[in-house]
């Protein structure tokens, strides 16, 4: 039998027992081959449709007669998504919280127990059922699995009995026991048991909760035979302070603790979602819509609520009553709540705001007197464009959100002010970048001819009406954005242009030119242009600049905060003359300042500033280490803490930070750093630790303007052209809320990305560039496959240095020295071969095990003069291999970094 019919079995078998798929490795531990060559043989039955491939980590396989369930799950995965999600503060208060929360459910192999923090009405218990809606849609806990819910303050008076609920009780235990009974741990097993008000739980039920905790196993009270064993999960939650000794001895055995802040740590725009939410309960509750003046909504915002959440909405419905019963008795047309409805107490929320004038006027911004909660709305409008899904199509993502406006009952001239996004700075960055020539007969293979020579028409047209020279990057965008186009009239797909009376206004002459240039199209392919395609033409007419305007990017900004006088300022002071540029920010904390004092001063430099992507803020110890978290939710930036820092952690994430990664980059590598560390100071063996790149695939990056165009052709194209293997290519879109290079960073996280291929010019650190034009070329396809050659090579050297590294993994640390080497190409504008990429990699690779074991490194020869010479180069070099060094705790001195630089400089080779 051949070894790939012999694979198709294996997974045919594996799959009945793991519903999920059967993943490379796998198959790998049943047939004795390597991951590499079953994964190989995987893709090659995906080709011939014999399997269905899952994307993930790891990839998983299936045959076809698990898609429905393999639909199924997805479905169910993007539904869970959405029961965290709708929860108001998700992505606020509540999203430190969620994160540990689903961490606490997926950990390998049964979960973590869990604690619950939180004051009476904070929504413990709704927060526990969210974990086992996530556990269950997330294929951890079957679909019968149980959740059972226990309030142990409901037997605080009967201790003995408190603790027979929970774990059963044999019979003759104490007067009553007349027979044995289950206790709710056996009725839960294989689900999840919630124990509520956990501090209720007397001493011996604790002693009995902590051996199952500890063993899995328990007895039933009064028991004295065979241990009982279960599967469990316990979420416990309390309103107990958590300094207290029961929860101190709690928290020694449950691993994961959850606070849930309360209503007064929120910040006004969750308080108005969960105000927002209560109303249109109400109102589907009675059945018709409900309007409110906006000092009921403002004093419901401000008043002071101690028992939080329950409370809130117990106020709200209080009002919604009185409210309900007026409308009734005088049979009016409209149901209103009035001040006079609402509760004494919730009207003084009123009287705060002076206050909060800013953040009410801010909140309540474009709202009317009198606001409307209908029975129609199924969710805020604030919600709409956060929950709806990423949609590779501009057009279709526009015309979605329009028809979402529609159905909250909004007029055309409201939805156009929502909807007005710059399109124009699209269109220049879509059509700006592309400066190589095209050929033409290249071109066809992703152009259908008769458009092709619509579009040649068209410009010789416009370049004599308009008498202006349109270059070759209009000609390529205008053929891709027309082919596109056409096929969506013919469909009857509507096409929406929102800045369609600013384009006829400021754009007039190109308009009408347009005008003319839609009977030209309408004529050849048989279709009605409408008037918003026009407007997107006369857009490209518009376009009369031809070089492209390269803004700098906003960054993720860095805020170093320290007590004493002078420590944090003296720390970036070194880090930012390292650097080169005063990037990074110092704020001093003398010991006699008053914490309250340091909070407005770090809170109001964030603000000042914040670029839009994010601060990290790094600080010692203390209640520095809470500011973060509490300034995200006043000021709704995206605020991260790292504490305990020194010098070079504040060189490293500054040095990443001005490369413009992301800030999820920038925290990802902090806690992979953070592992190693904590894998080193417990002596683990390296090279026992699983490696990411095992788990992550091998992709190339298509983008346009659409997502759904040129992206997809040149996909085709490559398929067609070049044997990838096991290479996935992912098109993807400019036109989104978050920048491409967010979007690239975060893929980055889950895919090894060898290379992005675009008609305009894509730049990210470490990750090669190719025109899509190239790609139609003979020299664009070597390019293509010396990236996948080089790939494959760094793989076969990690593979063979791992028996040779005593104290580091191979595999990881050659492609964390790879993606060094591209950096520095860039940083010290040098290209170097393949082979001494290679040579370069293999030098760095054994140079930093040996440093490692305490070898002393080489002396380089005249290394004064050398660096007097070479001083920008060895800097850059220094500063670009202080992560690696801070990840294997060495330090390559002046000589190494000489070497390294000199390699570069003798072996660079001149790009024509």
């Amino acid at each position: 039998m051949r070894k790939i019919d012999e694979i198709y079995n294996i997974v045919k078998e594996m799959e009945k027992d793991k519903l999920q798929g059967v993943s490379a490795i796998d198959v790998s531990g049943v047939i004795g081959l390597t991951r590499s060559n079953v994964s190989r043989y995987l893709n090659q039955l995906y080709k011939e449709n014999k399997l269905i491939k899952i994307s993930g980590r790891p990839v998983l396989y299936k045959t076809p007669n698990y898609k429905e369930e393999r639909n199924s799950r997805n479905l169910e995965f993007k539904e869970n998504n959405d029961g965290f999600n709708k929860m108001a503060g998700a992505k606020q208060s509540l999203s430190l919280p969620i994160e540990k929360a689903k961490s606490a459910i997926m950990y390998p192999p049964k979960g973590l127990h869990t604690l619950i923090l939180g004051e009476t009405g904070v929504g413990k218990s709704l927060f526990a059922e969210q974990m086992y809606n996530f556990a269950i849609k997330s294929r951890i806990l079957d679909k019968s699995a149980p959740f059972i819910r226990f309030n142990c303050a409901d037997y605080v008076d009967n201790p003995g009995l408190l603790t027979a609920q929970i774990f059963g009780v044999k019979k003759g235990a104490f007067t009553g026991a007349d027979r044995d009974r289950d206790g709710l741990l056996r009725q839960a097993d294989k689900g999840i048991l919630f124990l509520d008000e956990i501090h209720r739980l007397p001493p011996q039920g604790q002693e009995m909760l902590f051996t199952y905790i500890d063993n899995g196993v328990f007895r039933p009270l009064g028991d004295t035979g065979e241990l009982i064993s279960v599967d469990v999960r316990i979420i416990a939650a309390t309103t107990e302070n958590p300094n207290s000794y029961l929860l101190q001895t709690f928290s020694r055995r449950i691993p994961m603790i959850i606070k849930l802040p309360s209503l007064d740590e929120r910040c006004l725009q969750e308080r108005y979602s969960l105000i927002n939410a209560f109303l249109k309960e109400e109102s589907h509750r009675i059945g018709t819509s409900i309007y409110i003046n906006k000092n009921s909504i403002i004093s419901y915002l401000l008043y002071d609520c101690p028992n939080n959440i329950g409370q809130l909405k117990s106020d709200i419905q209080l009002a919604c009553a009185k409210a309900f019963l007026n409308y009734k008795s005088t049979q009016d047309n409209f149901l209103i709540i009035n001040q006079r409805d609402i509760p004494n107490h919730v009207r003084k929320g009123m009287l705060k705001i002076n206050e909060f004038r800013k953040e009410i006027d801010e909140l309540l911004l474009n709202t009317s007197d009198i606001l409307q909660f209908s029975t129609k709305e199924e969710m805020p409008l604030q919600l709409i464009y956060e929950q709806e899904n990423i949609n590779d199509d501009f057009y279709d993502t526009i015309e979605q959100k329009m028809k979402n406006l529609k159905n909250l009952g909004m007029s055309e001239s409201e939805i156009n002010e929502i909807l007005n996004i710059d399109i124009e700075s699209q269109f220049r960055k879509y059509i700006g970048a592309i400066s190589r020539k095209v050929r033409r007969e290249e071109l066809l293979n992703i152009v259908n001819k008769t458009v092709l020579e619509t579009v040649e028409e068209v410009l010789l047209l416009a370049k004599k009406v308009l008498d202006r020279e349109y270059s070759e990057r209009i000609y390529f965008g205008l053929s891709l954005h027309l082919e596109r186009s056409i096929e969506r009239i013919r469909k009857g797909e509507k096409i929406f242009n929102p800045k369609l009376n600013f384009i006829r206004i400021n754009h007039e002459r190109e308009f009408l030119f347009a005008m003319k240039v839609a009977k030209i199209i309408d004529t050849k392919f048989d279709v009605e242009t409408p008037v918003d395609e026009i407007g997107y033409l006369a857009m490209f007419f518009a376009q009369e600049s031809l070089e492209s305007s390269v803004q700098e990017q906003s960054k993720v900004k860095i805020i170093v905060a320290m007590h004493g006088k002078s420590t944090a300022s003296s720390m970036v002071e070194v880090v930012n003359s390292l650097i080169g540029e005063e990037y990074i920010i110092g704020i001093d904390m003398p010991l006699t300042m008053k914490p309250q004092i340091m909070y407005e001063i770090t809170k109001s430099m964030i603000k000042e500033v914040h670029q839009g992507k994010g601060i990290i803020l790094m600080v010692d110890m203390g209640s520095l280490t809470n500011f973060g978290h509490m300034i995200s939710e006043e000021t709704g930036i995206d605020v991260r803490t790292i504490d305990m820092v020194s010098t070079l952690e504040v060189l490293d994430l500054g040095r990443k930070a001005i490369m413009g990664y992301s800030l999820d980059e920038i925290m990802s590598y902090t806690m992979k750093s953070l592992n190693k560390k904590l894998e080193y100071n417990n002596s683990i063996k390296i090279d026992n630790l699983s490696s990411e790149l095992d788990v992550k695939r091998d992709v190339f990056i298509t983008a346009c303007f659409t997502g759904d165009g040129s992206a997809k052709k040149i996909a085709d194209i490559l398929v067609k052209k070049i044997d990838l293997q096991s290479i996935d290519i992912i098109p993807i879109n400019i036109i989104h809320e978050r920048t491409l290079a967010e979007r690239i960073g975060e893929m980055k996280t889950k895919y090894n990305i060898l290379g992005i291929i675009s008609p305009m010019d894509i730049k990210y650190p470490g990750i090669p560039y190719i025109s899509a034009i190239d790609i139609f070329t003979r020299e664009g396809e070597e390019i293509l496959l010396d990236i996948i050659q080089e790939e494959e090579m760094y793989k076969k050297i990690g593979d063979s240095i791992r028996e040779h590294l005593n104290h580091v993994n191979g595999s990881r640390l050659i492609y964390d020295v790879k993606e060094l080497i591209k950096v520095l190409e860039v940083e010290l504008d040098r290209h170097i071969s393949m082979d001494v990429q290679m040579g370069i990699a293999l030098h760095i690779c054994f140079l930093i095990d040996n440093l490692i074991e305490g070898n002393s490194p080489r002396v380089f020869e005249d290394l004064n003069k050398f660096k007097m010479d070479y001083r920008s180069e060895m800097a850059v070099v220094k500063k670009c291999f202080g992560s690696l060094e801070i990840d294997n705790k060495v330090s390559l001195g002046d000589s190494e970094i000489a070497y390294i630089v000199k390699l570069f400089i003798e072996n660079n080779i001149s790009v024509q």
